[in-house]
């Protein structure tokens, strides 16, 4: 019987975990939990008091923010995802802090305005990518991976922010790195079944 329980739901921040734990393949139980309805209530706000999702409880040890999950789960779980000596480690945390400063909330407002059909937002959120798709373009110009030569918990973390940027439909032509490692990383297994999720 699986220890790890997963509070969230897959439309929600919570994907980036379900697809962290499918890539570990830990057994684990998804609680569902809508971060505008369970997530308010008093018994979740026991576990996270900022009544957001995801959280998780691993045997007791609870653990919310997205980011230091993943992180978290990297390094008990992770194998192959998992950064190998202190640099890795110091270059995961990196990229997922820079993704969450630098693109989370230009990402977001490029999916908000397209469903609201608002041209105006969307083009002050693809100004806004324009700057950090460069620095992520350049990289990845170097390298196969954010780490290197390998996929790891980097590249699932910026990926996850990202497919917000996919699913607003931005044209990625300009940074042909980016388009061909995001769709690599989203082809994966793992990523494939958290999406049939929602």
């Amino acid at each position: 019987m699986s220890t790890l329980k997963v509070y969230g739901i897959p439309q929600s921040r919570a994907a980036r975990t379900l697809w962290m734990v499918e890539e570990c393949g830990v057994p684990y139980e998804l609680v569902s939990t809508h971060y505008s309805k369970e997530a308010k209530t008093e018994a979740y706000r026991a576990l996270n008091p900022n009544g957001r999702v995801p959280t998780i409880d691993d045997g007791g040890v609870i653990v919310w923010e997205s980011m230091a999950i993943n992180l978290y789960l990297a390094k008990k779980y992770g194998g192959e995802l998992a950064p190998k000596n202190l640099v890795e480690e110091a270059h995961a945390n990196q990229w997922s802090f820079w993704v969450m400063t630098e693109v989370e909330k230009a990402a977001l407002g490029a999916l908000m305005a397209r469903g609201a059909k608002d041209d105006a937002q969307a083009a002050k959120a693809l100004g806004d990518l324009r700057a950090p798709l460069g620095v992520l373009n350049g990289h990845l110009a170097k390298n196969e991976f954010l780490l290197g030569a390998r996929f790891t918990v980097a590249d699932l973390n910026v990926v996850s922010v990202l497919n917000w940027v996919t699913a607003a439909r931005v044209n990625l032509s300009e940074w042909p790195k980016v388009e061909a490692w995001l769709a690599k990383c989203q082809g994966r297994p793992a990523a494939q079944k958290v999406r049939a999720m929602r």
